[in-house]
């Protein structure tokens, strides 16, 4: 569903932009809370996202070339924003499409560079905000367990697409640079990609369930998945009182190291490999625009002339050595700028901690000294009095 140059008039995307300008850096105080702080403090393992939060950048671009058929002559693919908010969190979740977006359209020619606001809004903030708040709606309503969380994935995948879909036709009533009835292109949008919503759920399940499997303490979304302890008082069951570990009790955190190159391989394997396989066909926009002739006045990517446009190498002949380095080498290149960015905001709320606890500690240290100097007074007038 990435949005062309010249699908949407130039106010409207630049409003667009702003509105995820605006989202991005929300999400960027946002994944702060999400990325940082203590697992025992805040019961959901966050300071142990970070790691993840770069590979889930690079596993949605990767998965985002795997175009699966969904009807006759049209493809989807997944657009990431259920998977990552789940995965990482929603901050965190904006973060990782937008650097997703960012990349496919410098690097690939993949969206409009002009439209890149429209689709961070369309496909990162729509996608993250209905995905998420589906999400954990149900996950109040049903079973404390892991089954849950895959139920609650799939549900909220499936609707976060044609949500997307419809976001893109409120901006094309809007600011359309053509003259096609809205509710056509509603109708046309939203029907197709209520298919496309139904292999983004089975890939959304399939990767948090693989996740859930392993490292439940490492999805954002099944923390507290534990049910609380029952007590039976006077004939009724309530909620036993947490005791606090001891310092001695406390577990260690365990390393991110083996999911980490687990989902880093499976990603260049998607990219460089599988990818060639993907279907050909437009994808639903693609064909919903061809169909309707929204996109009569579609621009040429500023970035075409790039050696990495439309997924492939220039120079190189062999198409699918062409596919796979270009999609090996945008993997790469996602995950370092993902993990820079996370790192980058995780090292940021560190400093923060950290000159809170000095100041905190110089506080201390001054309301000490001058304790002690108002209890020596008081001493030594009690010592006078006795003499």
């Amino acid at each position: 569903m990435h949005v062309p140059d010249g699908f949407i008039n130039a106010p409207v995307s630049a409003a667009a932009g702003l509105a995820a300008a605006g989202a991005v850096a929300a999400g960027l105080r946002g994944a702060r809370r999400e990325l940082g702080g203590s697992a025992l403090a805040e019961g959901h393992g966050a300071e142990r996202t970070a790691p993840l939060a770069g590979l889930v950048a690079a596993f949605v671009f990767a998965v985002q070339m795997l175009n699966f058929p969904v009807a006759a002559g049209t493809s989807g693919h997944l657009l990431g924003g259920a998977l990552a908010a789940i995965l990482v969190g929603p901050w965190t979740g904006v973060l990782c499409i937008a650097v997703v977006l960012l990349m496919q359209g410098v690097l690939f020619a993949d969206g409009g560079l002009t439209a890149l606001g429209v689709n961070i809004t369309v496909m990162g903030v729509v996608t993250v905000l209905v995905a998420y708040g589906i999400f954990r709606g149900l996950l109040k309503i049903l079973p404390r367990s892991r089954r849950s969380v895959t139920v609650a994935s799939f549900v909220a995948s499936l609707a976060s697409v044609p949500a997307a879909a419809a976001a893109f036709t409120l901006l094309y009533a809007v600011g359309g640079t053509t003259d096609v009835p809205v509710t056509k292109v509603l109708t046309a949008m939203v029907g197709v990609h209520v298919l496309i919503g139904i292999g983004e759920a089975l890939i959304t399940t399939a990767t948090v369930g693989a996740v859930i499997a392993v490292r439940p303490d490492l999805v954002y979304g099944a923390r507290g998945l534990t049910a609380p302890l029952k007590l039976r008082v006077g004939g009724r069951l309530v909620d036993a009182v947490p005791v606090a570990p001891a310092p001695a009790a406390v577990p260690a955190a365990r390393s991110t190291r083996t999911v980490w190159i687990t989902g880093l391989a499976t990603a260049l394997v998607l990219a460089g490999v599988v990818s060639f396989y993907a279907s050909a066909s437009p994808d639903g926009l693609e064909k919903v625009a061809a169909d309707q002739g929204i996109d009569k006045k579609a621009e040429e990517h500023a970035a075409a002339d790039s050696p990495l446009a439309d997924y492939g190498v220039s120079g190189l002949t062999d198409a699918r050595l062409s596919g796979g380095l270009a999609g090996t080498i945008g993997v790469g290149g996602t995950v370092l700028v993902g993990t820079g960015v996370f790192w980058a905001v995780r090292r940021r709320d560190g400093a923060r901690r950290g000159e809170g606890s000095g100041e905190g500690a110089r506080t201390g240290a001054r309301d000490g000294v001058r304790e002690d100097a108002r209890g020596g007074v008081r001493d030594g007038a009690r010592d006078e009095e006795a003499v």
